[in-house]
């Protein structure tokens, strides 16, 4: 255990996290995202639900301030609807840490898919929410 790291976030995911630079991407997943399908950086963090895990994870981690969305999630395909509920928890953990981020993007599942493959890592967590991935670009810390 470290001192004001959550233990949500996982050596590994630590890690990850240090290693990754501004305008990196990482994926916090949800469960029945084909992770190992896109990405050969891919962690597990079973058990653990994304409004949580972002919570712990933006306390050590800068969103990109220079793009105008830093935030991104999957577009509903044709037919199905989105549950607001999903985005609405996790921007109330977004905004823990970063009250006047800009509107979470939406993105078709292909396009997605293609970021996923160019991510720096994907987190697959034991999340439930149909449509419930999220990809957060990462920034740099400001000297504020």
């Amino acid at each position: 255990m470290l001192k004001g790291i959550s233990p949500l976030v996982s050596p590994e995911l630590l890690a990850v996290l240090a290693r990754m630079g501004h305008g990196d991407e990482i994926i916090l997943a949800d469960a029945h995202f084909p992770g190992e399908s896109f990405n050969n950086r891919m962690l597990r963090a079973d058990g653990l639900r994304i409004p949580e895990l972002l919570a712990a994870i933006l306390q050590l981690f800068e969103l990109d301030a220079y793009v105008p969305q830093p935030l991104v999630m999957m577009a509903a395909v044709k037919g199905d609807t989105l549950d607001p509920q999903v985005e609405e928890s996790y921007l109330k953990s977004i905004h823990i840490t970063n009250p006047k981020i800009a509107p979470i993007e939406r993105i078709d599942r292909f396009d997605f898919y293609e970021r996923a493959k160019s991510a720096f890592a994907v987190v697959m967590t034991g999340e439930t929410a149909k449509y419930g991935n999220i990809l957060l670009k990462k920034g740099v810390i400001s000297g504020e």
